[in-house]
């Protein structure tokens, strides 16, 4: 069995910044592919929706979310009392972690790293170990680490930042593991919409028997919503729900992204659209940066990992462009990137300034 990794929740400086990509407010920038959002943008019927709420602002927001949770909950095939909403994913990531406050957590390595900043008061964080020599693929010695002394896990599929996608089989394993040993498992699918094959990360139908399982969702990524701030957390344990509820401010979610959210889910043709965008643009551009002599690891999302000189980031935002610098995710170094996967007009830009950096640094 592997040796299993241990750490505890006091991190270096370095480890806890807050660094994610979509910083467009420290450079000055052309094109940003640092973001992991919908390469389409946002349609316009989200943006007249949102509009219109602001009309309505001067009153308080629905806090039961009704109209939209009516609209999600048909959608999602889900009974409506399911769902929980947040000011986007990562305000339910803390809100989840402070309803459950674990004792002992398991993450992977590297993963979002609001996972971890969220748990920091657990006395015990346990690190599953990502390798880069097996493709930073999760394998079945996961299980191994999963016992009736964790309380909680949290588990992104496919992975950020690699883009790593987790067999179901396996997933279906850590899912029933997680339920008998009573570890409330977060599995994060903000993603699952950009996959090839997005059934193949649906759980919805697991819900129902397994109220330790918390599927974790966003209108971020899919719509292109970032700034919108609107994700979801949908779980059959209605206890874990009211703890949720109650450690939450009331007016979180704002009318104008309410209204965003109920026309976003009318979007079917866009959704389509930007994954038929993404299947053919994947593999284009990671073929283009493997040309240029990057190392460019297998993913299933709208986003490649790959790993590049030290200083490609710096280069590439002189000359407007923004790629993620993945550099402070653990178990990761100077030289990982992660660049988003755009539109082909876009992606030709990208691969043109990577040339030019590459060549310059040599």
């Amino acid at each position: 069995m592997q040796q299993m990794c241990f750490a505890q929740s006091e991190k270096q400086e370095e480890d806890v910044m807050h660094i994610h990509g979509g910083d467009i407010y420290t450079t000055p920038y052309r094109l940003d592919f640092s973001a992991n959002v919908n390469p389409l943008g946002m349609p316009k019927g989200i943006a007249d929706a949102a509009c219109r709420g602001v009309l309505h602002c001067a009153d308080y927001p629905d806090t039961q979310c009704r109209e939209l949770r009516r609209a999600l909950a048909q959608k999602e095939g889900v009974p409506e009392e399911y769902l929980v909403f947040g000011n986007g994913a990562a305000d339910l990531i803390y809100a989840l972690s402070d309803a459950v406050r674990p004792e002992r957590a398991l993450l992977a390595a590297p993963d979002f790293a609001e996972y971890e900043q969220a748990i920091s008061d657990a006395a015990d964080i346990r690190f599953y170990p990502l390798l880069r020599e097996k493709g930073f693929q999760v394998g079945e010695d996961y299980l191994d680490y999963l016992d009736s002394g964790l309380q909680m896990a949290f588990f992104c599929n496919p992975n950020n930042p690699t883009g790593a996608q987790t067999p179901r089989p396996l997933l279906e394993k850590i899912i029933e593991t997680c339920e008998n040993c009573g570890i409330f498992l977060v599995l994060d699918v903000c993603f699952m919409d950009f996959l090839d094959r997005p059934e193949e990360s649906d759980f919805h139908a697991m819900l129902a028997d397994h109220p330790h399982l918390i599927l974790l969702k966003a209108f971020t990524k899919t719509y292109a919503m970032a700034g919108l701030r609107l994700g979801y957390a949908l779980t059959a344990n209605a206890g874990l729900r009211d703890r949720l509820r109650g450690r939450r401010q009331p007016w979180s979610i704002s009318i104008p992204a309410q209204m965003a959210g109920l026309a976003a889910l009318k979007e079917t043709v866009y959704v389509e659209k930007a994954r038929k965008l993404i299947r053919q643009e994947r593999p284009w551009l990671a073929g283009e940066l493997q040309k240029l002599g990057l190392a460019v690891y297998p993913g299933a999302a709208n986003y490649l990992f790959f790993q590049g000189p030290e200083d490609l980031a710096r280069e590439c935002a002189k000359r407007g462009i923004l790629i993620r610098d993945c550099r402070n995710y653990r178990n990761l170094r100077a030289g990982d990137f992660r660049a988003a996967v755009r539109t082909h007009e876009e992606n030709e830009e990208l691969v043109r300034v990577l040339k030019e950096c590459v060549a310059w640094q040599k």
